[in-house]
């Protein structure tokens, strides 16, 4: 496909980076470590670690990693932690040592657990006491030879640790039972480090860092390799991005979505690690409150989320007298940034909320927004320098500016492919290195992107394609209307007809008065023809709805 988006790119953004420029993420840790040395880098419940004191802590835990436990370069560790600090000591202590991230949600249940344990053969797990449960209930059926247990206050000074730990246990009890008796604590195997020696292996872009699974919501959970070369390549891309915009050692970033999720790992945790930044750890945005409340100290000039999380923050009562005086970025991805919820932030925060996009299988960038728009613009930007777009029909013929094709995506942030899964890395990635997203798209002739929907999400109505974000779009603008999902079910004459499940903002809102509002402004075969009212929406633990759980 022709790149058009390059007449469209800001001044300072390059075609090309060099994905070469540093040989692995631990190449970039220890660099920003170094210069950044005195200034924070992590914040937590209001405990900071610096950037000097994250890389001495990682080197301890590293070092116990490997010289008691027997953890060596390629060896796959998982982390089921939230936001905490012990996250980013856990992770570059793996990547350290030449270990292989399996990065899991602490929210699984014991069956999910236990395919992606199996799945990727993890030889030690490192888990909040929240959830050790889970652990236990699968460990007889895993590969898994250790369990190093946290506790939320583990690296929170003395007293702090022995009342937090009070509180969680005893007062709020949300420590279920366990009984796991040879596990190891997280702070043993940081004492114990500091005694040993790390060897430190040469870790390079071709070796394997991130086991991230995604595509649960389709079948099995597949693990999509991402090497460091991939994950340092999309770094350079986001790096040449927003150069100029953010100032090394300078920026302060909110991390609300849980670090877990590749568009936080990348985004949040390691592209702005490389620029030096502040990053404070939510643990709990749900609890909207507290969020604000952590907000309210820390002058952030950062933030990203999905369109729910922003959501919420504008719903709370006391955001709007937040200070955004610092405010220079806010980013939305994960899903689809909702043009209402867009617009309330820009006039509650005087800063767009831009849109990016990308997914598990891209490290996940492949596309964003210019940092200086002036507005939100329903798309998803410009195709990332070194990445190439293509927009095919079902017969993989290019597709020409304005009409919609299935996207697909090649540059130095594809993964590899599916761990141990080469039928299912066939199917999505061909021989010349294109991979196929599953999403339908669109470019003007600017070359933006616009997602028109995800390929199995579409619905298909006596022969016409219905996406589900635009009558959800549609939907949204009614003042009535909280929340709204819409799905395609069964109907013997039109093949498919529109369904909508709706939460109320208000309480009187009638189905009548919903399908009016559609008509006004959808063709007839894009109107719900069911409405269903619901208390709340399915959603994952960061915050995007899941169509498949609605009926």
């Amino acid at each position: 496909m022709e790149k058009i988006w390059l007449e469209s790119y800001p001044k300072q953004v390059p075609e090309w980076i060099d994905p070469e420029h540093f040989l692995s993420i631990v190449d970039i840790f220890s660099q920003s470590c170094e210069k950044y040395h005195d200034k924070t880098a992590f914040i937590n419940f209001n405990t900071k670690i610096t950037y000097g004191e994250l890389e001495q802590l990682s080197q301890h835990f590293a070092a116990f990693l490997q010289q008691k436990l027997n953890i060596q370069r390629g060896d796959p560790v998982a982390l089921m932690l939230p936001n905490l600090l012990q996250y980013p000591v856990s992770l570059f202590a793996i990547l350290r040592l030449g270990g292989v991230v399996v990065n899991v949600n602490p929210m699984y249940t014991p069956r999910e657990l236990a395919h992606q344990l199996n799945d990727s053969g993890a030889k030690a797990i490192i888990v909040l006491d929240k959830f050790a449960n889970t652990v236990e209930a699968v460990l007889h059926e895993t590969p898994l030879e250790n369990v190093i247990l946290c506790q939320v206050g583990d690296l929170f000074p003395f007293m702090k640790r022995c009342l937090a730990q009070f509180l969680i246990q005893y007062v709020k009890r949300s420590i279920p039972t366990y009984k796991l008796p040879n596990a190891i604590s997280f702070r043993q195997g940081l004492k114990a480090g500091k005694s040993l020696g790390l060897r430190q292996p040469i870790v390079e872009r071709t070796d394997l860092a991130i086991l991230q699974y995604t595509g649960g919501t389709t079948g099995v959970a597949k693990g999509a390799m991402l090497s460091h070369g991939n994950i340092v390549a999309n770094l350079e891309q986001i790096s040449a991005w927003i150069q100029g915009i953010v100032e090394p050692g300078a920026e302060k970033i909110v991390t609300a979505l849980p670090l877990y999720h590749i568009f936080s790992f990348t985004a949040n945790c390691l592209t702005f690690m490389k620029f030096g930044a502040e990053n404070l750890l939510i643990t709990d945005p749900r609890n909207m409150s507290h969020f604000i409340s952590e907000l309210k100290k820390f002058p952030f000039t950062v933030i990203t989320g999905v369109s729910t999380l922003f959501k919420g923050m504008l719903n709370h009562p006391t955001f709007s007298s937040l200070d955004f005086s610092h405010l220079k970025l806010a980013l939305g991805g994960g899903m689809p940034v909702q043009e209402t919820v867009a617009q309330k932030w820009q006039e509650v925060t005087g800063v767009p909320l831009l849109e990016a996009y990308g997914l598990t299988e891209t490290s996940p960038g492949v596309s964003i927004n210019p940092l200086n728009l002036a507005q939100y613009n329903g798309t998803v930007g410009l195709p990332l320098p070194s990445t190439e777009i293509s927009l095919r029909n079902e017969e993989g013929g290019e597709m020409p500016v304005g009409e919609a094709g299935e996207l697909w995506v090649r540059g130095p942030q594809v993964m590899e492919g599916y761990w141990n899964q080469p039928e299912a890395t066939a199917k999505v990635l061909d021989k010349e290195g294109w991979l196929a997203t599953g999403d339908m798209a669109m470019m003007d002739e600017k070359g933006f992107l616009r997602i028109v929907e995800r390929k199995k999400d579409m619905i298909l109505v006596a022969g016409f394609n219905v996406y589900p974000s635009e009558v959800e779009a549609i939907l949204m603008t009614h003042p009535g209307i909280l929340e709204a999902a819409v799905i395609g079910v069964p109907q013997d004459i039109a093949g498919e007809i529109v369904k909508a499940f709706i939460v109320k903002k208000d309480p009187g809102l009638t189905q009548e008065q919903i399908m009016s509002h559609c008509r006004e402004q959808l063709t007839p075969y894009k109107v719900p023809k069911q409405i269903k009212f619901m208390a709340k929406l399915p959603k994952s633990t960061v915050g995007k709805v899941l169509r498949r759980e609605l009926r």
